[in-house]
């Protein structure tokens, strides 16, 4: 008996149809007469509005005018949002196959095969496919030239609904910022679930739809955005837009200046927030266990009084006799520790400029702790006087140019009073200009006892590339360099200021 295989119904014709049009907007911003038309037939006859075709129409838009919508869009590309919709028909399907199936009843007419023995709801799947195709036309097809604010904004709020679709958190994917910019864009997944695991997309997305991000900031007409308040207030703080504002401030003043500051000043208050509950556990200064402790009740080491006293115990009276209290010693050393944070602010390393710059205001503001901020390029920059407050730091920083460490040592170097005492965190990228005369001069501080951190990159997503010159000598020397996420500097300077 040979099997045959059945011919492609409506559904999947339909379905095609969405894909194929998806993939030729994509890859060619023209239209192709055919396809919208077929498109538009398969849209308007199951029912979903015509606008889910047209790419300059958001998703915030059709979910305003179509409120049922959004339930649909949440978790729209999880497994769990395949599924067919009818969960219950395919349940009784399993548990009673007769009552699905009608068997053990007259039958009303010809059976087909495959159709009884097909659980897909095809109907379903193309209502999905129209969803999908309008998710990724509105996030990936960005088209090219200059970038409004409004423009940003939208991609920013249909980048939310793919993160939504794929069951996260608006704003998780694009390094865990959350929210968007106003109108219908939530504030939470709508899912209520766990985070699904992306782990095996490729490429990646999060990193892509970051790059996506920041190439439309760049392509921004930001002087003219920044100038008209209604549209700076829509601005969603980022990395990305953070650096051109940094590289841009000079040439703005009056209203655009005053826009920039309040926008890098929201992003420093947000990245701050997160830093300070990692470090604000920090305890300073080891035990001085030469100072006599304090006799308080409070300092009362019981357990240790109990222990020593334990030979005055009379069993007869079952009672124990103190001839002496112990008390916990709690004094520590105060001589201060002195933290140097020299950061290479060249352009490829913004991030980590703006991370360490908060990261240093942050440990400022410790008890005992002395800290001192450099950055540089092929100029050094003393900006120690401003490092309790990283928002006017950033503003006095000059992104881009070479790279020539030996002038932030010149500049280090004299602030190392006592080197046991001291910690020299050093944040850049190691291309260099004079590779092995400031090797030389690194070496010569860790033999000296100074503790010296070496540091790859501190971004929030934890990429970043290094000099393979430098990254083999660092490990040689015993201090291999750092590179990751920014909580592995935090660890490495907490464990040192509690030494």
């Amino acid at each position: 008996m040979t099997e045959t295989t059945p011919a492609p119904d409506a559904h999947d014709h339909r379905r095609q149809v969405l894909y194929w049009r998806l993939l030729a907007r994509l890859f060619d911003p023209e239209e192709r007469a055919s396809l919208e038309a077929a498109s538009l037939a398969v849209v308007e006859d199951i029912g979903l509005p015509a606008a889910l075709l047209d790419p300059q129409v958001s998703i915030d838009s059709i979910v305003q005018r179509h409120p049922d919508l959004a339930a649909e869009l949440d978790g729209l590309m999880t497994p769990d949002g395949a599924q067919p919709q009818d969960d219950s028909a395919e349940t009784d399907a399993r548990t009673d196959p007769q009552d699905a199936t009608g068997a053990g009843r007259a039958p009303t007419g010809p059976q087909d095969p495959a159709v009884d023995a097909d659980p897909r709801d095809r109907a379903a799947e193309v209502r999905r496919a129209a969803l999908v195709s309008k998710v990724l036309l509105n996030v990936f097809a960005t088209g090219s030239g200059a970038v409004s604010a409004g423009q940003l904004a939208r991609w920013q709020s249909d980048a939310g609904w793919l993160e939504r679709a794929l069951g996260c958190a608006p704003g998780d994917l694009r390094g865990g910022r959350t929210g968007a910019p106003g109108g219908v864009a939530p504030t939470g997944t709508g899912l209520g679930g766990t985070t699904p695991d992306l782990s095996r997309l490729i490429p990646q997305i999060g990193p892509e739809l970051g790059a996506l991000e920041a190439d439309l900031v760049k392509r921004m007409r930001l002087r003219e955005v920044l100038a008209d308040p209604q549209l700076a207030a829509r601005l969603t703080p980022s990395m990305s837009l953070i650096e051109q504002l940094l590289r841009d401030k000079n040439n703005l003043s009056g209203v655009a200046l005053a826009n920039a500051k309040a926008l890098i000043r929201r992003f420093v208050d947000e990245v701050a927030q997160v830093l300070r509950t990692q470090v604000e556990k920090t305890s300073v200064g080891a035990i001085d266990r030469s100072v006599p402790p304090k006799r308080v009740f409070r300092n009362l080491d019981l357990d240790r009084t109990i222990w020593k006293n334990l030979t005055n115990y009379s069993p007869e009276e079952e009672r124990l006799y103190v001839d002496r209290l112990y008390y916990r010693h709690t004094a520590r050393k105060t001589t201060p520790q002195r933290l140097i944070v020299v950061v290479d602010q060249s352009g490829s390393m913004v991030d980590s400029m703006v991370n360490c710059t908060i990261l240093a205001s942050i440990f400022a503001g410790l008890p005992r702790v002395d800290v001192h901020l450099i950055a540089y390029d092929t100029q050094a920059l003393d900006l120690t006087p401003w490092v309790h407050d990283p928002f006017e730091t950033l503003l006095r920083t000059n992104l881009g140019g070479g790279t020539d460490g030996t002038v932030a040592m010149a500049l280090a170097q004299p602030k190392i009073a006592e080197p046991r005492n001291t910690v020299v965190v050093w944040i850049s990228d190691f291309y260099e200009w004079q590779s092995q005369p400031l090797f030389d001069s690194m070496a010569a501080l860790h033999r000296s006892g100074t503790r010296f951190i070496p540091v790859g990159s501190v971004t929030s997503s934890g990429r970043g590339s290094v000099n393979p010159w430098f990254r083999e000598r660092f490990k040689d020397l015993g201090t291999p360099v750092l590179s990751g996420h920014i909580r592995k500097l935090v660890h490495e300077l907490k464990t040192f200021l509690a030494s």
